[in-house]
């Protein structure tokens, strides 16, 4: 596993959560609004973390924290996901697998297994624009559809949520979003910011108001929608 970050505590990652945050190299996707994007682009040349030492210090945190957040990038990509998380496993952790949904087979793996107790699942856009918001000419967006289809018929807890762009999203994708997830659990829409470790410059964030619209429009469609990232 090339782990390139590790946070130790989080009380954001994991809702209702005391976690830490594991984060790993490399991505099949290129969304220009992506704010990790020396970890997409070029993982190469991160400083790497040793498995040990994770352990080493999740041994130590037993009790302290709950849960495990694995976030990239994008980890289903990793042959030894599966293990890495059954060693987490074995120290009581709860487990939330961050992705992108690409690797369906990945994601029914683990659940089976009961490997993962929260998923969050990107959406990226709508399916019709996915191929400008995931930085890929002429995605097949068949897999994703087989993860968001999979995630519904609840074998975990899960979530969906969308970066939204004023340059990528409009009412209609949002919409288009919730036809598409309809009766889903929890949708969280979270407002683009700006950092220095972007794949595209000069994107924009929507207003709060419009924020506030697209969850209106959503309501109809999704249990519970909030949103992260306005005041």
């Amino acid at each position: 596993m090339e782990i390139h970050g590790f946070q130790k505590t989080t009380l954001l990652d994991y809702p209702e959560h005391i976690a830490s945050t594991i984060f790993l190299g490399g991505c099949n996707f290129r969304c220009p609004f992506c704010h990790n994007a020396s970890l997409v682009l070029s993982p190469a040349n991160q400083p790497t973390i040793p498995e040990e030492e994770i352990f080493k210090t999740l041994r130590k945190r037993v009790g302290i924290i709950e849960g495990i957040c694995i976030t990239g990038g994008e980890p289903t990509l990793y042959p030894g996901l599966v293990s890495f998380i059954h060693k987490i496993k074995e120290l009581g952790y709860l487990v939330k697998l961050d992705t992108n949904g690409n690797n369906p087979h990945i994601i029914k793996e683990l659940t089976k297994n009961g490997y993962l107790d929260y998923i969050a699942m990107d959406i990226k856009n709508s399916r019709e624009k996915y191929s400008l918001s995931c930085g890929i000419d002429s995605f097949d967006i068949s897999r994703v559809n087989e993860s968001v289809f999979y995630l519904l018929s609840n074998p975990v807890d899960y979530e969906f949520r969308t970066t939204v762009v004023r340059e990528h999203h409009t009412k209609r994708d949002i919409q288009h979003i919730g036809e598409w997830i309809q009766g889903a659990k929890a949708y969280y829409l979270q407002s683009y910011k700006d950092s220095d470790d972007m794949i595209q410059t000069g994107l924009g964030s929507p207003t709060k108001q419009e924020l506030l619209e697209y969850k209106d429009v959503l309501s109809s469609y999704v249990q519970n929608v909030s949103i992260r990232g306005i005041d």
